[in-house]
């Protein structure tokens, strides 16, 4: 599971300038200005994944030199200031030069060089409001990320999941997980479990550069949320990942999890998640609701009432409508969803 640091850039002139030069736009460390000042290893091993011989770089001072040595290929930063996530980075190579970080970056006064350098795979501009990630479980409100942070397990993946981002490394992974399997069934020969699929040291090509942040179902979210009164709404975390609304009310314990489409796909994706995570809900679960930006088709609707799951989706700018699955298929599922009888 990839690293996620929370680095703020962007709260003061001199981070503003560094993103200008170095997060706006590539570094051409190819050219002579800063090809003079890397190892010939380094430049080696930035060309192997960074083939125009530009890229994106951001760097931190020697204060940080332990949070900088955890960083790997394929860890994700979000870019933070003035109360947003400015931008979201997929990390490239990581490394220590000085002399390279004062080429692009003019040293702090007081902490020195920005020497721990490294280049971004991937990068996306974003306006992600602190407030979605003050939401999720393992945080707290008011938080405004001061310092760099570097999250592993649980909170790494909460951000990964409630922030939508997927990685090019990730990407990457799954298809040579599949290629892997593919050969083995196609040759007759063992597949090998996961653990041995490496990720490809390949060089990136420039359309896979910008990562994944996958923005429809949180903002659907967001505006169904604003429609809700009288209740208190959270987000849980469960062993099967992160609930998109998990709502407790006069009516009881409601599930719900949104998706940025209406089709066959995502109605199924929605259905398999719900009854993974109602099990885990603090209290039963009285209601599990699939959340949609439009009405499905009528047979998938059916699919969800199969399973006792009502089907939501937004009729007009900040109007929804709820198709409620039939009383007696929920009152049979609820015991389902809550594992009672289920070792």
């Amino acid at each position: 599971m990839p690293l996620v640091a929370i680095q703020p850039s962007y709260g003061n002139p001199i981070a503003r300038r560094h993103w200008r030069d170095t997060l706006d736009q590539e570094v051409p460390f190819g050219s002579e200005e800063y090809a003079a000042t890397l190892s010939g290893e380094q430049r080696d091993a930035l060309l192997r994944i960074h083939p125009t011989e530009s890229a994106r770089f951001w760097g931190a001072t020697s204060v940080q030199d332990k949070n900088m040595a955890r960083l790997r290929m394929g860890d994700v930063v979000l870019f933070t200031g003035q109360n947003l996530v400015r931008g979201i980075g997929e990390v490239g190579l990581t490394f220590r030069n000085a002399e390279f970080a004062d080429a692009m970056w003019t040293p702090d006064p007081d902490k020195g060089s920005w020497r721990n350098v490294y280049s971004l795979l991937s990068f996306r501009h974003t306006e992600i409001p602190y407030s979605e990630i003050w939401d999720l479980p393992s945080f707290n409100a008011g938080d405004n990320f001061m310092g760099l942070r570097v999250l592993e397990g649980d909170k790494a993946d909460e951000i990964l999941q409630g922030l939508g981002i997927g990685t090019v490394t990730e990407a990457r992974r799954k298809l040579a997980r599949d290629a892997e399997v593919a050969n083995a069934i196609a040759t007759g020969t063992r597949v090998v479990p996961v653990e041995g699929v490496h990720t490809s040291t390949a060089a990136y090509r420039r359309d896979e550069r910008e990562i994944q942040v996958l923005r429809a179902e949180a903002l659907l979210v967001n505006e169904y949320k604003a429609t809700l009164t009288g209740v208190e709404v959270t987000r849980l975390r469960t062993p099967s990942g992160i609930t998109d609304l998990h709502v407790t009310g006069p009516d009881g314990t409601e599930v719900i999890e949104a998706k940025s489409s209406g089709d066959h796909i995502h109605v199924r994706a929605a259905l398999a998640q719900l009854l993974d995570y109602a099990p885990h809900s603090p209290l039963p679960a009285d209601r599990l609701s699939a959340l949609f930006p439009v009405r499905p088709a009528a047979k998938d609707i059916t699919l969800l009432h199969r399973y006792g799951i009502d089907c939501l989706y937004r009729l007009t700018p900040h109007t929804f409508e709820r198709i409620v699955a039939p009383d007696e298929a929920r009152m049979y599922m609820r015991k389902i969803w809550a594992g009672v009888g289920i070792s």
